[in-house]
């Protein structure tokens, strides 16, 4: 065995990715905005353009960058830098570097939203879906360390994910926070930073927007009415939402299609243990009379079961339920409103593949640097959906590793012909009808003119 072909590469996928980031000026974008005049900062759009490959080749650590520097890929990429000049590069960042890069994510995907079918339906529905994660940090030298709600050691990444019911999840925003921070903090204004987003990214449709618990105050209910969006979000049990609750009649339950549910084809219903009603509240009372909201409150009860209380053969003397919220001013029946709620937990997926990817660490002890390496978390994995969109087929909506795995890591042997380079693939690689698709529709074909 030797490791003497200077020819092979085992990240093939990476050229029609890098050249849709290209053809949607990905380069140009940060030319324009980011200026890092610090030492350390020079050739900052060939830097983040290194960072971003290797994020999408599967780097999860500074130091998994040199996955760039091997056999034929420096002839196939230009601009590639060694991990130690990438973290220099990323420790010179301050808090307005890391905003300069949020603008520079934010117009990548709206191109990409034009210049891709990576969000179909945008003028009929979008929904975009805050949540916040703690990614787990070890040791006493990472610069916003803490525990908050969950316990955990760390710093708080908030999200906000973009979708339509038949896309992917992409992110629009995201926004590194100190680990103890409280979950709402800053989620106003990330929020409608994700809505403008959304927006230039010419989504005419209605918008909804969803959150758990955590969100529900009046700041998130106010920025969804100045841009006119929508709001779906999970309510605590305030008294104000108890008494609701509480004055809903019996008669007004409706069942529910759930886990373990049972249709009774006689009487043509759902036999259930969940079943939903809707009564309308007023929020924030405690507030200004300005500030006060009227919406609907869509509660779902679930009876219930604690058989390890209950004697053998004894059945229970009344229901008892437990009940989910929702305050929302979503348009859609009752059911329909309910049901699209849940599917909040999409945003879940994007945090899960975010862990599985280049968040599997936050590398360094500079809290802008890890803030910087969040950023460009955020267009790797908006880069990696539009190339599995261009792929077509089970790509489409496949989670980010299988794409990594299947399109981006394909090994390949660069050769030069008519002095052109060409990439001589695998023969029968099980992926080829994707990959091919993926080559020519990101290298040949027109795209549409970028928003």
């Amino acid at each position: 065995m030797r490791f003497d072909d200077p020819n092979l590469v085992s990240c093939a996928g990476l050229v029609p990715v890098l050249a849709l980031a290209d053809r949607c000026g990905l380069a140009q974008l940060l030319t324009d905005r980011l200026i890092v005049a610090a030492k350390g900062g020079a050739n900052a759009t060939a830097k983040i353009l290194a960072l971003v490959a290797g994020m999408i080749a599967g780097a999860d650590s500074i130091d998994d960058m040199d996955l760039l520097r091997h056999g034929g890929m420096g002839r196939l990429f230009t601009g590639i830098r060694a991990p130690s000049t990438l973290g220099t590069f990323l420790r010179v960042f301050t808090f307005g570097h890391v905003r300069q890069l949020d603008a520079v994510a934010a117009g990548l995907l709206a191109r990409l939203v034009t210049a891709t079918p990576i969000l179909p339906d945008a003028d009929q529905l979008v929904l975009v879906d805050i949540d916040d994660t703690v990614r787990q940090t070890y040791g006493y030298a990472k610069q916003g360390a803490g525990r908050g709600y969950t316990g955990v050691k760390g710093l708080n990444a908030l999200l906000a994910v973009v979708s339509t019911p038949i896309s992917p999840p992409l992110i629009a925003a995201s926004r590194l926070r100190k680990g103890s921070t409280n979950s709402a903090r800053g989620a106003a204004k990330l929020l409608a930073d994700a809505l403008a987003a959304v927006r230039r990214a010419r989504a005419t449709g209605l918008v909804i927007v969803r959150a758990d618990s955590a969100y529900y105050g009046y700041d998130i209910v106010a920025a969804c009415r100045r841009v006119g969006a929508r709001f779906s979000v999970t309510a605590r049990l305030t008294p104000t939402v108890t008494a609701a609750i509480t004055s809903i009649p019996d008669t007004a339950w409706v069942p529910i299609r759930y886990p373990n549910a049972i249709y009774d084809e006689a009487e043509q219903r759902w036999v259930s243990d969940a079943e939903v009603a809707e009564v309308g509240v007023t929020a924030f009372t405690g507030r200004r009379k300005t500030e006060h909201v009227t919406a609907r409150l869509i509660v779902r009860r679930v009876r219930r079961l604690n058989p390890k209380h209950v004697p053998a053969g004894q059945t229970e003397a009344f229901a008892v339920y437990r009940y989910h919220a929702v305050f929302t001013d979503n348009p859609e029946p009752m059911l329909h409103a309910e049901a699209t709620h849940r599917d909040h937990a999409i945003v879940e997926q994007v945090i899960a593949e975010l862990k599985n990817g280049p968040l599997a660490h936050l590398p360094s002890g500079r809290f802008a640097a890890n803030a910087a390496w969040l950023a460009c978390a955020a267009m790797a994995h908006n880069l990696t959906r539009a190339a599995g969109a261009l792929a077509g087929g089970r790509h489409r909506r496949t989670r980010t590793a299988t794409i990594r795995a299947q399109l981006i890591a394909t090994p390949a042997r660069l050769a030069h012909s008519a002095h052109q380079q060409v990439l001589h693939l695998p023969r029968d690689w099980p992926y080829e009808p994707g990959l091919d698709e993926l080559f020519r529709r990101a290298l040949h074909d027109p795209l549409p003119a970028a928003a």
